[in-house]
């Protein structure tokens, strides 16, 4: 099989462990990453070794499973980062510095001049220890783009193999994402890129999917846009979005993404909500009489795609907004058969204790509403 033109890069294990709180045990960063593995993610950003041994011990059993996947982890562009990911067992690191103006003044104090001689340094240091490496544009999305094609010239000059668009503050729009990547892409194009998107303004997904439209090869995510602040793009929805919106499919294998979306909610401690895109528990469920009816006559009515595709199933919810149609379905699938008209005389009470409880009605409740109809 040739290579998929898309790589996705995940970095749960990096960028989604840094979501302020969490912390993966050694256990958990083995079991997310031989699932993201198994359905077919090409790449894992699996730590920060600069950190200390625990970290580098950590990242080392992961090398140590033997996975199809790349696994490269995160460095300042230091000689001692990039040293100790190099003690730790991977053979790729993206190596990062700050490259908005803002940054170099006010958080690093340096020049440009400075960073583009950090950049040389790092950078030859790591291709003489033949790494691949990804230079990763810290707050890219807020930088000169003269400067940022200036620093790209230089790490293919010097044998990098990929340039990392970052949007760290999740300031732009897709709109601006595909320019700045266009911009970028045009100039040196023979240096891939990558998109690493934060979803501080709910864009994440949206601008990495723009990102990737504009030219980018590899994308950043995170499973449930785990992340600093308000999260990453999130693995589940970039890669659906690609499909179903994009025509672009990545190859990675969907049908496990409840699964390994409820394993990461837990090890996290961040529960996923119901009405999550993609994978949330609601996001096939219909209550509405019109929806309801129509998805029952043709899935393809109100579903944008099988909820089996990132299994899931879907639901029809009995509530204040039902209709007949939602209503015999319901008992169809608890085994009872109600006609049209059994339905339409059950309605009113189904919205009565509906608005009364606030809520959709169970099964239980369904039953005793049989049990009370057929008693009288």
């Amino acid at each position: 099989m040739s290579e998929p033109t898309i790589i996705i890069d995940d970095t749960t294990l990096r960028d989604g462990e840094q979501t302020a709180g969490v912390v993966f045990s050694r256990r958990d960063k083995i079991a997310i990453a031989r699932m993201l593995d198994s359905i077919g993610v090409q790449e894992l950003e699996c730590g920060i070794p600069a950190m200390g041994k625990d970290e580098q011990s950590d990242v080392r059993a992961l090398v140590d499973l033997g996975l199809n996947a790349r696994l490269i982890t995160w460095n300042r562009a230091t000689v001692p980062d990039i040293q100790a990911s190099i003690d730790s067992g991977v053979t790729a690191v993206d190596i990062s510095l700050s490259v908005s103006d803002i940054m170099i003044r006010n958080k690093i104090r340096k020049t440009r001049e400075w960073v583009k001689e950090q950049l040389k340094v790092a950078l030859g240091f790591a291709k003489g220890k033949g790494l691949y490496v990804s230079v990763g544009g810290e707050d890219a999305s807020r930088a000169d783009i003269p400067f940022l094609i200036e620093l790209m010239q230089i790490t293919w000059a010097m044998g990098g193999d990929r340039f990392r668009f970052c949007d760290t503050l999740g300031i732009l729009d897709p709109f601006g994402t595909f320019d700045m990547v266009r911009a970028l892409r045009t100039a040196v194009p023979e240096l891939p890129l990558e998109v690493h998107t934060h979803n501080d303004l709910g864009m994440a997904t949206a601008n990495a999917i723009a990102g990737i439209r504009a030219g980018a090869q590899f994308v950043n995510t995170t499973v449930n846009g785990l992340g600093e602040r308000a999260g990453n793009a999130a693995l589940e929805e970039v890669i659906m979005g690609l499909k179903h919106a994009s025509g672009i499919d990545t190859g990675i294998d969907t049908h496990r993404f409840r699964e390994l979306s409820l394993f990461v909610a837990k090890a996290s401690n961040r529960p996923l909500p119901a009405w999550k895109a993609v994978v949330g528990e609601r996001v096939f469920a219909h209550e509405s009489g019109l929806h309801a009816d129509g998805v029952i006559k043709d899935p393809r009515n109100y579903e944008g795609f099988d909820p089996a595709e990132v299994g899931l199933v879907r639901q029809i919810v009995v509530g204040k907004h039902s209709g007949t149609s939602g209503l015999i379905e319901r008992y169809k699938d608890m085994g009872i058969a109600i006609s049209r008209s059994e339905a339409m005389h059950l309605m009113d009470k189904v919205r009565k204790i509906a608005q009364q409880t606030r809520r959709p009605l169970n099964n239980n409740q369904l039953i005793k509403l049989y049990g009370l109809k057929k008693a009288a």
